[in-house]
């Protein structure tokens, strides 16, 4: 659904000054009082009338078509004041004022053609801002028996949606979460994760067993990307204090418990979804209090200096403390501080916390995870 920003009730065709628009205003008027300054300094003859042409184009660059006008009209009398009080305008004085009101013309033009142009990336960073919740849904904070947070750190200021993707659903087999990473960037890198994620979220509720999500999730981007590209992805099930963890191709999940950093690197390595990935899960008993951070690759390859970030080592002191929502950002501000505010690749985070089951019973491992449970 697309929202609207709430405005001051302003006239039609109204518009408050942005903090911009009035440095412009600001400059420009500083400007014109310097020009003026100087004539009344000289005293004799108006020789810098000329100069005044200068103001609406310093207005021009930052403040609204209107504006322009507004200041340019106010340098044309102030010129007309000192040419009149030099004496009677000649061809010379004549030909200044007719440089000032071309110069609020043109310039005028200049602010109004600027203007759409950047009305038209607001709207496109609106309708990007909307696609991304439409991709990305919000998470948590609370689903099934896991106090959950995502969070998605883009490596481009302007864009806030990439070719990462989370998504976590109470399903009637558990709680099931992705998290995935497109190999590209661009549209087409936005367009395939929208793909898994829609397969995703059918096909999460449908299957009883993970294997066959990852089939399915499989076809889903054979379909739809060329041969060398494809999807990485970890796919997570809390059932009654069981977790279970199948991986193609994607960095092992960190299990975070009574202050240990635990990686849980799959029984057995698989190719990424588009490869026809044969999968076995990796089955971990859930304690109370455990967490468990997904990533995507951008993460493990933050680096300052050729120095990569110490995900593994900084962990439990980031994400073991406060809410899931809280770990996240502690994690964000000391990625982002390590990399000095520059990242190379866009990051998916996905907190779990795992409050324990009220029975306290744990459901029986499914027959084709028998075995694959970790120590």
């Amino acid at each position: 659904m697309l929202f609207r920003v709430a405005m001051p009730n302003l006239p039609p065709g109204r518009r408050p000054l942005s903090p911009g628009s009035r440095a412009g205003l600001g400059a420009a008027l500083v400007l014109l009082a310097v020009v003026s300054a100087v004539e009344l300094i000289d005293n004799t003859q108006a020789d810098f009338v000329g100069l005044f042409a200068a103001v609406p184009f310093l207005a021009a660059v930052f403040a609204f078509w209107q504006t322009v006008i507004v200041v340019g009209v106010l340098a044309t009398i102030v010129g007309m004041v000192f040419l009149g009080a030099a004496g009677p305008m000649d061809l010379a004085g004549s030909v200044n004022i007719s440089g000032i009101l071309l110069a609020t013309g043109i310039a005028a033009a200049v602010a109004m053609m600027r203007q759409r142009q950047a009305d038209k990336i607001a709207e496109l960073q609106r309708l990007a801002a909307v696609a991304q919740q439409a991709v990305l849904r919000p998470l948590g904070p609370q689903v099934g028996a896991l106090a959950v947070a995502g969070r998605y750190i883009s490596a481009t200021a302007a864009a806030d949606i990439g070719g990462d993707l989370y998504e976590a659903l109470d399903t009637p087999y558990g709680v099931r979460i992705i998290i995935g990473d497109v190999r590209g960037k661009g549209l087409d890198a936005v367009r395939l994760a929208s793909i898994v994620l829609g397969s995703y979220r059918h096909v999460a509720y449908e299957r009883a067993d993970l294997k066959t999500v990852v089939a399915d999730l499989d076809r889903a981007v054979a379909r739809s990307v060329g041969d060398e590209d494809f999807v990485t992805a970890a796919l997570v099930e809390e059932r009654g204090g069981t977790l279970t963890i199948v991986n193609c191709g994607h960095p092992a999940p960190l299990l975070l418990r009574r202050g240990e950093v635990i990686p849980l690197e799959p029984s057995a390595p698989a190719p990424p979804l588009g490869f026809m990935p044969e999968v076995s899960a990796r089955v971990e008993r859930l304690e109370p209090g455990d967490r468990l951070l997904l990533f995507t690759d951008g993460l493990g390859e933050a680096r300052r200096e050729g120095e990569f970030f110490p995900t593994a080592d900084r962990a439990w002191r980031l994400l073991g403390h406060g809410t899931v929502g809280d770990g996240l950002a502690s994690l964000e501000t000391a990625l982002v501080d390590w990399v000095h505010g520059r990242l190379e690749d866009d990051i998916a985070l996905v907190l779990l916390e795992y409050a324990g089951r009220d029975d306290g019973a744990a459901v029986p491992i499914p027959s084709w995870e028998v075995g694959a449970a970790g120590s």
